[in-house]
């Protein structure tokens, strides 16, 4: 009974390793077929002595070269599919779990919404008094004013954009005065987050960037 199971653990073992050198053996027999005799045919005229045998086993080592990495692209390719999978099976499991679906939902549409080919519209944060004055709101600038609307302003123009919380895809765009607005050392990434959250995620501040901060800020009046 131990003889025999012992027998078919030695089978589980090597089976594995068995069933891949024929694999290999079998696409590099294939591949040799194919390719080894058609280029030997046609180089073969042309070199004498030993240099066809030095020849023959270049092109082999070659094609076995060959045989290796296709078979680590369809390992890269299957694994891509299974992290596919994988990261679907994930994004599911987050879309049933309360609040937590909203918040992933959010940034989803925020990164198809605002980022293309890894660049973001945002240029920068500022703070624009809105709704009324003394009351602040969080904007992302997108661009300078251009056109028509500048040439009909005396003051020169920036497009901000005011997202909601706790969806930022929706908002309310402004041309502000440039000078209205605050500009704030905080990064994009940094105020979606705080947009999104409600405020309860702040970006770290430190003294030295409240110091250049204020100095701005003096220099700005």
């Amino acid at each position: 009974m131990k003889l025999r199971n012992s027998f078919i653990t030695g089978i589980v073992v090597i089976l594995p390793a068995i069933i891949t050198i024929l694999i290999i053996r079998y696409l590099f027999l294939t591949i040799n077929n194919l390719i080894l005799n058609p280029v030997l045919g046609f180089f073969a005229p042309h070199i004498k002595g030993t240099g066809v045998l030095y020849f023959k086993y270049l092109i082999k080592g070659l094609i076995f070269v060959c045989v290796l990495g296709l078979i680590v692209l369809i390992g890269v390719a299957t694994r891509s599919i299974i992290l596919r999978r994988l990261f679907s099976f994930g994004e599911r499991l987050l879309y049933k779990i309360p609040m937590v679906n909203k918040i992933y939902t959010s940034i989803r549409e925020v990164t198809n919404a605002f980022l293309a080919h890894g660049k973001t519209v945002f240029q920068r944060v500022v703070l624009v008094e809105y709704p009324r004055k003394g009351i602040y709101s969080l904007g992302f600038v997108t661009s300078e004013s251009r056109g028509e609307v500048q040439v009909r302003t005396k003051e020169r123009l920036i497009n901000v954009f005011v997202p909601t919380t706790p969806n930022p895809t929706s908002g309310v765009f402004f041309m502000v005065p440039e000078e209205s607005a605050i500009n704030l050392d905080m990064t994009v990434e940094g105020g979606l987050k705080l947009v999104i959250s409600g405020g309860a995620i702040t970006p770290s501040y430190t003294e030295e960037q409240s110091k250049r901060g204020h100095e701005l800020g003096e220099l700005g009046e």
